[in-house]
């Protein structure tokens, strides 16, 4: 594992604290509100298309590095 890969592994494991923390802040009254409801749907939306990012990065930087290998593989 390189480095990106911790630090998506890291970033991601941030967001899910961050995600869970809020939905904990929000049932703290006892109660799940409509726009607790949308609120949390928008929490996992953001938290999912960060991850979604954080993988695509990592397979393109991924692919980047296997092109210039056989670029510059000597013939």
């Amino acid at each position: 594992m390189g480095y990106e890969d911790a630090k998506a592994n890291v970033k991601k494991t941030m967001r899910e604290a961050d995600e869970t923390a809020k939905e904990t802040w929000r049932k703290a009254d006892g109660e799940e509100s409509a726009s607790d409801k949308v609120a949390n749907l928008g929490d996992d939306i953001r938290k999912e298309l960060g991850n979604a990012g954080d993988d695509m990065r990592r397979t393109t930087d991924r692919m980047d590095d296997d092109v210039d290998d056989v670029e510059n593989r000597p013939l």
